[in-house]
């Protein structure tokens, strides 16, 4: 990967990190490509760390949130990953404009005097002149005495949905993935999630996935397509076992 080459005290902020990678890899900033972008970013997280600068919370908040953006990618509807890269794109957009702003701001005003008038002190009046319908304080008056009912323990009939799902272990759903790979070496992607029976059982595929990519047993191309079996990370031909996860 190219070495990354800047002054990092002229960033004010992720946004302006962000746009610096965008144009500095020629990216499009109208479809970013996140991977690329996240690798980039953490790169630069990792150049303040061994310059000693501080890496505050926005920065780390930043990263964070491009973390989730990949991840949600790689579920099998991620129609929530486009609307996340869409309001990045748009808080890119708009950030971008206001520094261009600023920029010609600076460029008609600089070297002119300005002068400022000092701020006016004003009286503060704290009377309250408005008027209301009864049914608008009638409103106010149970939404502010629901808040206080909501500070009671919930009723035991509450937690009955949560209790009565089925919870399916990521480890089951290990060597589910495995022996499904195990004959054939490779197998379609969205076909781990077509037989899943609720909601449970696809989330712990999709972690049994995530886990055996991070062992290198098994390998995800890039489109999502296929999901390849690694023979020489699992080290034996022999039947898996189900407490080599437990």
């Amino acid at each position: 990967m190219e070495q990354l080459e800047f002054k990092l005290e002229v960033f004010e902020g992720p946004l302006d990190v962000l746009l610096h990678l965008i144009a500095k890899h020629k990216l499009n900033i109208y479809d970013i490509p996140i991977t690329a972008l996240l690798e980039q970013y953490l790169d630069y997280i990792e150049q303040m760390k061994m310059a000693d600068l501080e890496v505050t919370s926005d920065f780390l908040a930043m990263a964070a949130h491009l973390v989730y953006i990949k991840t949600v990618s790689l579920l099998p509807k991620h129609e929530e990953a486009e609307t996340l890269k869409q309001e990045l794109q748009g808080q890119l957009l708009e950030y971008q404009l206001c520094k261009e702003v600023a920029a010609r701001l600076k460029e008609r005003f600089e070297g002119h005097n300005i002068f400022v008038r000092e701020p006016q002190k004003i009286a503060l009046d704290k009377t309250y002149r408005q008027t209301h319908d009864v049914s608008v304080l009638l409103k106010a008056y149970q939404e502010a005495a629901g808040k206080a009912k909501r500070n009671l323990p919930p009723p035991r009939t509450a937690f009955s949905g949560i209790v009565s799902r089925r919870m399916v272990s990521v480890t089951s759903r290990i060597v589910f993935v495995l022996n499904r790979l195990y004959s054939e070496g490779k197998a379609r992607y969205q076909d781990f999630f077509s037989q899943s029976g609720d909601r449970s059982e696809m989330v712990a595929t999709f972690l049994a996935i995530l886990e055996l990519m991070k062992s290198k047993r098994i390998t995800v191309d890039e489109e999502n397509t296929y999901v390849y079996f690694n023979r020489e990370a699992a080290g034996s031909d022999e039947e898996f076992d189900e407490a080599e996860y437990q």
